[in-house]
């Protein structure tokens, strides 16, 4: 007879009880590692919060009073002196727009040699394939040095104001902006270049005219999200000396009790710009990606 479940083959069928064992043995086994990796992890973070608060200057446990202690009083001190905060947020605007332009530099110039980078290190694309990787290296450089550390140096080198800030963000925006330009690239249909190499168009026509047509609307869009995190970099950068509102709002906490009111009132400028630059990227990164 021919068995018409398994084959026609006769033989023993599968016990669909061993089968049964298995599973609970394979799920019981994935609980064990993964409660063991959940121990582990915790056991990591307990210990390295103890190393850190054996070498913190102060000790979490007794400044944690001063997590709302400090707060409370710069807001008790700005909400008595409140009818000159908008007097204060108009007299830090030209500290703003200097940190705007430093962003705004900083974007565009990085935008501009991520596009070159990205294309020169893009597989099937590259002008010079064989240098692929090296220009793939130059960019997890520029993107693994954090902008403060970048600063810091050509502050050292340069002196203080927004020149080393520019440098800085343009070579960390850069490396970033490279690696997402590079991925959005390798996706790009290649029959236009194609075409285009028939014709015996140059490698910077094939580019201009088969590849970024394609690319455009996602550069821009991740374009416009570094251009918010630019902004924030900037206004950090100003407390090590980059000029731009960071550094006033440096100046403001240094002088302490007295001088709460225009802390406050730096934060609430920088967080209204910071929220329109935001909504305003938002809806062209939407138009650009959606269409509408």
């Amino acid at each position: 007879m021919v068995d018409i479940a398994f084959g026609p083959e006769p033989g023993q069928r599968p016990d669909a009880g061993a089968r049964h064992a298995a599973y609970l043995e394979l799920t019981r086994r994935k609980r064990l590692y993964g409660g063991l990796i959940l121990i582990l992890f915790v056991a990591l973070m307990a210990s390295g919060f103890v190393l850190a608060d054996d070498r913190n200057a102060g000790g979490f446990w007794n400044g944690l009073p001063m997590l709302t202690a400090f707060p409370a009083e710069v807001l008790s001190e700005a909400w008595a002196e409140r009818s000159r905060i908008p007097g204060l947020m108009a007299g830090h605007l030209p500290a703003l727009i200097e940190t705007l332009n430093i962003a705004l530099v900083s974007t565009l110039l990085a935008t501009l040699m991520a596009t070159v980078l990205a294309l020169l290190s893009t597989r099937g694309l590259a002008r010079w394939p064989r240098l692929t990787m090296p220009f793939r290296r130059l960019m997890d450089a520029m993107r693994a040095v954090p902008e403060i550390v970048i600063a810091l140096v050509l502050i050292f080198i340069l002196g203080g104001g927004p020149v080393p800030a520019v440098i800085a963000i343009t070579l960390h925006t850069t490396g970033a902006l490279g690696k997402l330009f590079s991925e959005v690239a390798e996706n790009a249909d290649l029959k236009p270049v194609e075409g285009l190499t028939s014709t015996g168009a140059s490698w910077g026509q094939k580019m201009w005219l088969g590849v970024i047509p394609q690319v455009a609307p996602n550069w821009l869009s991740y374009a416009l999200l570094r251009l918010e995190i630019n902004v924030r970099a900037s206004a950090i950068l100003g407390f090590v000396g980059s000029g731009g509102i960071g550094h006033d709002l440096k100046l403001a906490m240094q002088w302490g009790m007295g001088s709460y009111a225009k802390v406050v009132a730096i934060f609430l400028l920088l967080f209204v710009t910071i929220v329109a630059i935001d909504q305003l990227s938002d809806r062209a990164r939407h138009r650009l990606v959606k269409g509408k």
